[in-house]
């Protein structure tokens, strides 16, 4: 085994499973598929070599030129490779004709035990008169291709992906030797920069053998920089990762070239069909190009249909392995193809800028306008009034409900903080603190605190520069409850403080009162108790002042969490049930199972252990699904049914609730998740 064989062991075994699944009748076709670098024809020839007993007619090779960008004339034609292997099976002529030297080799191979290994095939035609004829032998075929074509010929595609994380560290100490073991970390981050393809990796490593005394973070450091692995990875001066995806990218359609370079622009790391239509539109469509330029390659025939349009073009990028479908209508870039596609639409972009600056504000229009409808699903009641979208912005991703408005937010969410900060570099203030605002149940339900935090401070001076006084406050209230929730306090009572200034001068009672609301929490959770129910009180006197019901019940509720820490468990009850009973009037279900949960704790506490669990069993359940989905909610429930469970001195339930709500933790709050590890090690 060469040293650069490593980690393949998961592939080789669903090869395995493959060729045992094999037709008694049919000829086998086993087509591994791949980027390029990723190790197709090392594990293709290790595989065959491997089951060299099952083929003891012999094993042929053949390498059909599919890494060429040339024409198709000008690669490996079927008729040269069928000549070479009619010669090496011993024919004694061989007829002129693709398909009566097709017609040979079918039958002078019918019966043998024979494999035969197509390297770098291009498209399923170049294929097909090479395959065997025989259910006895086996026809291999590599390609950067996923060659779907041969499906209908009976192929079985695997797809390789980059290495595992450990086996690519165990490649790069080939050449780092001691260092790699030294710096762990270091080694992974250069593995990930290498996109865990063996080529990039093995490169890398040679890159530390030749520098011995070059420590892993430099190396790291220097692969994270300019254009990264694509450019930094060099045999012989020339950038090879590069080299192979320009290859890739040169033969694929006009349309599809544009919508790669398009989507190189993007900080994005995920990429929804919905909106890459309307990318795909923007390429094609008339106008899209400036007058006198023409996009290389030759002329396609123009597609009318958007969506069409960009299906071809998008399936052209997956079926090349430079864009991998994760989930339905959801796509992403492999971690090396991803600044290749940037470099070109950069270079596009400094050609045209007019065109860039179309790309962006497109993507940018697409994440409000996406946001805002799934704001209008799960979170109505926050909809700024007055500063609704215009009517020319991008279509939205069409979202049918609340688990899909809410798993689009999730799928998404690193989508959306790329828009804010691209809207924040570009001088986009209103586009920048009113994505900000409209991705608020994504922060409310999912609760990733750095962004949250980052995205309201960006927010928060673009409402400054736009000055948009409603945006400033609604950045200062809503930025504070991310700082508040990381723990920092005083900070969080700051931002709380400059809103509820502004609020007054405003004369915006609404505002006012969501201000010493938030004051009221943060004395809350610093355990000045007199102080948070004072500002409690006052917050529900401004609100109930102003008819705000929704407003008032939220408040009953945080006046129930104070009494439930001050010990009162009968006045935090009796504030629940008020609270509860109004939200369930006003429709709010996800403010309802809050306040449910809570008030199945303090029944608990309070001695009514069946009617805590009953509530408790309850809201996880809502928790879980539908319009009130929260994994934060869903581990309160179950750490709360845990203390039950305790409490009634069932330890097998306690710890399986536990368990379960730590495997939640461990993503949302690490910190929560160490305080459930130290109570699963008691006794």
């Amino acid at each position: 085994m060469t040293a650069r064989f490593v980690g393949r062991e998961a592939d080789r075994r669903a090869l395995d499973v493959l060729w045992a699944e094999r037709s008694a009748h049919a000829a086998q076709v086993l087509v591994v598929s791949g980027l390029a670098g990723v190790g197709k024809t090392t594990l293709a020839a290790h595989w065959l070599h491997e089951h060299a007993d099952s083929f003891p007619d012999g094993q042929l090779y053949a390498d059909l030129g599919g890494r060429s960008t040339l024409a198709d004339g000008d690669r490996v034609s079927p008729a040269t490779v069928l000549e070479a292997f009619l010669v090496a099976l011993g024919a004694s002529s061989v007829p002129n004709g693709t398909a009566q030297r097709s017609a040979l080799w079918r039958s002078t191979t019918s019966g043998l035990r024979l494999a035969v290994l197509l390297d770098n095939a291009f498209t399923a035609a170049q294929v097909r008169p090479l395959l065997l004829g025989t259910a006895t032998g086996l026809t291999m075929v590599t390609s950067r291709n996923n060659l779907t074509g041969l499906r209908v010929d009976g192929a079985s595609v695997h797809r390789l992906e980059g290495l595992p994380t450990a086996s690519a560290v165990e490649l790069l100490a080939v050449g780092g030797g001691t260092r790699v073991a030294r710096e762990p970390s270091a080694a992974r981050e250069v593995v990930r920069l290498c996109g865990r393809l063996p080529l990039a990796v093995a490169l890398a490593s040679a890159q530390l053998a030749l520098r011995p005394h070059r420590p892993v973070s430099a190396l790291a450091e220097s692969l994270s920089r300019g254009r990264g692995a694509v450019e930094a990875l060099r045999v012989d001066g020339e950038a090879v990762m590069r080299t192979a995806l320009d290859m890739a990218y040169g033969v694929l359609p006009d349309g599809s070239r544009a919508l790669y370079r398009r989507m190189g622009l993007l900080p994005a790391d995920r990429h929804d069909f919905s909106f890459l239509t309307s990318l795909a539109d923007d390429a094609e469509g008339p106008g899209a190009e400036e007058p006198g330029v023409e996009e290389p390659g030759v002329e396609e025939p123009v597609v009318v249909d958007r969506a069409e349009a960009a299906d071809i073009a998008v399936n052209a990028l997956v079926e090349a392995n430079l864009l991998e479908e994760t989930g339905p209508g959801t796509y992403r870039f492999h971690d090396l193809v991803q600044p290749h596609a940037r470099r070109l639409g950069e270079e596009e972009g400094l050609a045209h800028p007019g065109r860039r600056e179309r790309t962006l504000r497109r993507f940018v229009d697409w994440c409000l306008a996406t946001a805002a409808s799934a704001e209008g699903i799960l979170t109505p009641s926050h909809r700024l009034a007055g500063h609704d979208l215009s009517a020319s912005a991008a279509d939205a991703t069409p979202l049918d409900g609340p688990e899909a408005a809410l798993t689009w937010l999730d799928t998404y969410r690193n989508v959306l903080m790329g828009a804010v900060r691209l809207s924040a570099r570009l001088g986009w203030h209103d586009s920048c603190w009113r994505l900000t605002d409209l991705m608020w149940p994504l922060f409310l339900r999912l609760r990733p605190s750095q962004m949250w935090i980052e995205a309201h401070a960006l927010g928060l001076e673009a409402a400054r520069r736009s000055g948009t006084r409603q945006g400033e406050g609604r950045m200062l209230t809503s930025g504070a409850i991310g700082l508040r929730n990381a723990g920092r306090y005083r900070e969080a009572a700051d931002w709380y403080r400059q809103a509820l200034e502004m609020a007054t001068a405003d004369g915006d009672v609404r505002q006012q009162a969501q201000a010493v609301s938030g004051l009221g929490h943060v004395a809350l959770l610093a355990h000045r108790l007199d102080e948070a129910r004072g500002h409690f009180e006052h917050a529900l006197r401004l609100r109930e002042s102003i008819g705000y019901r929704r407003g008032a019940a939220l408040t009953r509720r945080r006046l129930g969490e104070t009494a439930l820490a001050a010990g009162d468990l009968a006045t935090a009850a009796e504030q629940l049930r008020r609270a509860g009973t109004e939200l369930d009037a006003l429709g709010e279900a996800y403010e309802a199972t809050r306040v449910l949960a809570l008030l199945g704790h303090v029944l608990d506490r309070h001695g009514d252990p069946d009617g805590g669990e009953r509530r408790l069993r309850e809201a996880l359940a809502r928790f879980r699904t539908g319009a009130s989905r929260s994994e934060h909610w869903e581990a309160r429930c179950l750490e709360w049914l845990g203390q039950a469970a305790e409490t009634r001195g069932d330890r097998e339930e306690s710890v399986r609730h536990y368990e379960a709500a730590r495997a939640l933790l461990r993503r949302l709050s690490p910190e929560d998740a160490h305080r459930l590890d130290e109570r699963l090690r008691q006794p």
